[in-house]
């Protein structure tokens, strides 16, 4: 089944907080005959809007293709969190890939929550960047493991972003009585998340890129040009981005063997008023040690934005909202009986390490996907630097794709089944503390 349309309408924004509290502008018109451009980027969120915002700034013709609406996947449903680094640790980086490597990393990573910064202070502020994000934790060996990665953020790169909290600290910052400790990095932050991609595709499109809506894309025919069909057309380009992340399991098989979709699921309560002080006692943003984290903050209008569960079938649960809630009140025991105005769900792409899947997957065609939950940040570099592979400058481009992610095991067929198995046991592990 089609992750596309097995949860969602084609072009019908999910009934989210995000989209209640948003303009959305008039759909764009889908793309019908045939079209010719230097560059066809497919998919119109975070990846493929700032490279065809860059790309159009270099000059390029370049064509934007989404399958339902810019703004609609991932982009614009996800927890808002502009989180700091990779999903793996530096220290493991270096390890693994060496010390310069992981330090070139270590820039391109800090860069892209630079240009997030900048981008909603210059272009978008009804993104409503706000910067702060605590990680908490459950015991003291994972408090030994946070302070160790904290202190080498210090000590390697000179990072001094990042205050350590003591249990008592953590609980007058974070009203939950489960945490025994934590981190707070005020070099990373959160925003709006809906608004800040409708602001990227406002972006490209000053700049001068054609973006189509309900275009879904069908297949590409490799070559100069390739060919990238749709339903209902079909653009000739030099260079194809495929940035479809976890709704485009299908195009590609070596991006699919390397991309798995899955599902991750937000609540958002009634406005709390005054009680949101009871929850959080500053404005930022809050993401915890499971493994299946639980990710959360406060909106603009004090509603708490709750994320916290995930699926690795195609389809949502038919209940999302009953083990969702439950989760949030296990953390915070005073919102029980909190009244929830809104739940949702949507399609992400994680890779076997949990870091970044930047591809060529043919001479002129490029792949960017499987953010794994970092993707705020690390999607909109993934498209600048495949912005600037196209144009001829593709070291940083190589830096990225330097990561070597592996396929999952099993093929298309049993990756999700063995994925399934892996993640009961760490649910187990979770609840039994572990």
């Amino acid at each position: 089944m089609n992750p596309l349309y097995r949860n969602d309408r084609p072009g019908q924004m999910p009934k989210s907080w995000y989209v209640a509290s948003t303009d959305l502008p008039a759909e764009r018109p889908a793309l019908f005959g045939e079209t010719v451009a230097d560059v066809c980027v497919i998919g119109a969120g975070y990846t493929g809007l700032s490279a065809a915002w860059h790309l159009a700034q270099k000059g390029l013709d370049v064509v934007v293709l989404d399958a339902h609406r810019a703004g609609f996947g991932a982009s614009g449903r996800n927890g808002g969190q502009v989180g700091t680094g990779f999903n793996a640790s530096q220290q493991s980086l270096a390890r693994k890939l060496g010390a310069g490597n992981a330090a070139a990393l270590w820039a391109l990573a800090e860069e892209a929550k630079a240009d997030v910064r900048q981008t909603c202070a210059d272009h978008i502020p009804e993104a409503q960047y706000k910067p702060g994000v605590a990680h908490g934790y459950y015991s003291a060996s994972e408090a030994r493991d946070y302070d160790a990665d904290a202190e080498y953020l210090a000590q390697t790169y000179g990072y001094d972003q990042i205050e350590k909290l003591s249990p008592d600290a953590m609980r007058d910052l974070v009203k939950s009585p489960l945490y025994k400790g934590g981190l707070l990095d005020m070099g990373a932050g959160h925003l709006h998340p809906l608004r800040y991609a409708l602001g990227l595709a406002r972006l490209a499109e000053a700049a001068g890129a054609r973006i189509y809506d309900r275009s879904e894309v069908t297949g590409i025919v490799n070559g100069d040009p390739a060919v990238v069909q749709t339903g209902q057309g079909r653009v000739k380009a030099r260079h194809v981005i495929m940035a479809g992340n976890g709704y485009m399991p299908s195009i590609n098989s070596a991006v699919a063997a390397k991309v798995m979709p899955i599902n991750s699921f937000v609540c958002a309560t009634e406005p709390l008023g005054d009680r949101a002080r009871d929850v959080l006692a500053r404005d930022i943003a809050v993401a915890d040690s499971k493994f299946v984290v639980n990710y959360y903050r406060m909106s603009e209008d004090n509603r708490f934005l709750f994320g916290g569960r995930e699926s690795y079938s195609i389809g949502f649960p038919r209940d999302i909202s009953t083990a969702l809630i439950q989760r949030m009140t296990n953390l915070f025991p005073q919102l029980d009986g909190v009244k929830v105005d809104y739940v949702w769900g949507g399609t992400l792409g994680i890779t076997m390490t949990r870091l970044p899947a930047i591809q060529r997957v043919a001479p002129n065609v490029l792949s960017g996907a499987g953010f794994s939950g970092h993707g705020v940040a690390l999607s909109g570099l993934a498209g600048k630097v495949m912005a600037e592979a196209v144009a001829g400058q593709a070291d940083r481009f190589d830096t990225l794709a330097g990561l070597k992610v592996p396929s999952f095991p099993g093929g298309r067929a049993f990756r999700a089944p063995l994925l399934t198995l892996a993640m009961t046991w760490y649910a187990l592990r979770d609840r039994l503390g572990v």
